[in-house]
């Protein structure tokens, strides 16, 4: 049943898996993988009452596909084909889903379903298949799938899984092509920095010539060790220098290039680098516009009133401040608030179906969140130093993701 990732297509192996089939026949650096196809997801859910639980919520959906179970052939299946990627004496994988609603030319489904990383053996495998088979029915993808569709009950899509050799990534990061071409990298693997965790070290590369960089907040990395993914502190050393040379930078650019020629269009590639050498791991569309003004030095302006980060989504918006440091505030987020957090994880996405708009302390242009707020047209402020110890919660401000600016306009 299981597909090589070589020949996998759409159809059978989802938005995440046909793009790469491409570029690692084109020779392109991709990890070698297979891919678990719909059919396995359709005939471990078939005999589920799917559209009943979802009328109970999101959760009760996601619950009821998490005992769906993997057929004894199969996981053999997927015991031999882990021994052909990582070799004899077993390797740990990377695990993704690979949705046939995600990665494409309008919706990019950016951090919706789960990835498991450190990943090894065919038990684990397969648990973490069954975890990827269950996020296409948690409540941020359903709530995403309801935003980009209005119906979620209509057309439920199918995910296959992907698994690969999993890249121990010394940097890691995202570029966008296009005009330009954007690049996001910090230390480690590369969740930090699609996720939003940290402000990525970043740069734009014009004519094959690197035209800006700036040093982000590589205050954390994540690393494999074992079968557990651990957050690490960066040293001071390693935070205060650019963690990709120009040289290598000009690299990843001519990669994306090329990857832009076959895919067809501006192309949104995540890539790590271990040991000297590059990977592609993911390549889709670019579905949003990036804004376009280039801001002023992050922190607060001289008027007192102001703070300016990373323009993250173009629009103007104004509402309550709506300092939110978790999931239990999140019943305290009102139609129209503008959301200040530390960050947004993907668990965060129906909260943007809600406010006016988005203000954030870490992240980068080309992380998950600042995708996703592109997509839904909502104003959105990125890297703000302190914006939720100087924004007071329920006062009013403006936020122009145009510009990167964020006023205090009005108090409690």
């Amino acid at each position: 049943m299981l597909t090589d990732l070589a020949v996998a297509d759409r159809a059978t192996s989802g938005g995440k898996a046909a793009p790469l089939a491409r570029l690692l026949l084109s020779g392109l650096p991709v990890p070698p993988g297979f891919v678990v196809p719909t059919r396995a997801y359709q005939e471990a859910v078939a005999g589920l009452d799917l559209t009943g639980a979802i009328r109970h919520g999101a959760d009760a959906a996601r619950l009821l596909v998490e005992r769906a179970t993997l057929s004894p052939a199969l996981v053999a299946e997927i015991s031999r084909a882990l021994t052909r990627i990582t070799g004899p004496s077993g390797g740990y994988v990377a695990v993704r889903s690979s949705a046939t609603s995600e990665d494409d030319a309008d919706a990019a489904a950016a951090g919706q379903h789960d990835t498991f990383l450190g990943v090894r053996g065919p038990d684990q495998v397969a648990d973490a298949v069954r975890g990827c088979w269950a996020s296409l029915w948690s409540e941020r993808a359903v709530a995403y799938r309801r935003r980009q569709a209005g119906d979620v009950h209509a057309d439920p899509p199918a995910t296959a899984v992907l698994v690969q050799r999993l890249v121990e990534a010394d940097v890691a990061g995202v570029l966008f092509t296009g005009r330009t071409i954007r690049i996001e990298a910090s230390w480690g693997l590369g969740e930090r920095v699609v996720g939003g965790q940290v402000t990525p070290d970043s740069w734009v590369v014009s004519d094959n010539t690197v035209a800006r960089r700036a040093i982000g907040a590589k205050d954390t990395r994540m690393d494999r060790v074992g079968t557990q993914v651990v957050m690490r502190e960066v040293p001071t050393a390693d935070r205060e220098r650019l963690c990709l040379a120009d040289d290598v930078v000009l690299h990843l650019a001519r990669l994306g290039r090329e990857i832009e020629d076959l895919l067809g269009g501006p192309q949104d590639v995540e890539w790590a680098i271990a040991d000297g050498r590059v990977w592609i791991l993911q390549a889709r569309p670019v579905t949003a516009a990036l804004p376009t003004a280039r801001a002023a030095p992050s922190g607060r302006a001289s008027d007192n009133n102001s703070l300016t980060g990373t323009p993250g989504s173009p629009g103007l918006a104004a509402g309550p401040a709506r300092v939110v440091r978790g999931p239990d505030d999140f019943a305290e987020v009102r139609p129209g608030d503008v959301l200040v957090c530390r960050t947004t994880d993907p668990a965060w996405t129906p909260l943007f179906g809600v406010v006016a708009a988005v203000v954030t302390e870490t992240g980068g242009l080309l992380s998950h969140a600042a995708i996703v707020a592109r997509e839904l047209g909502l104003p959105a402020v990125l890297a703000v130093p302190d914006a939720m110890t100087t924004l007071p919660d329920g006062a009013t401000v403006e936020v122009d993701g145009s510009t990167g600016r964020v006023v205090l306009t009005g108090g409690q």
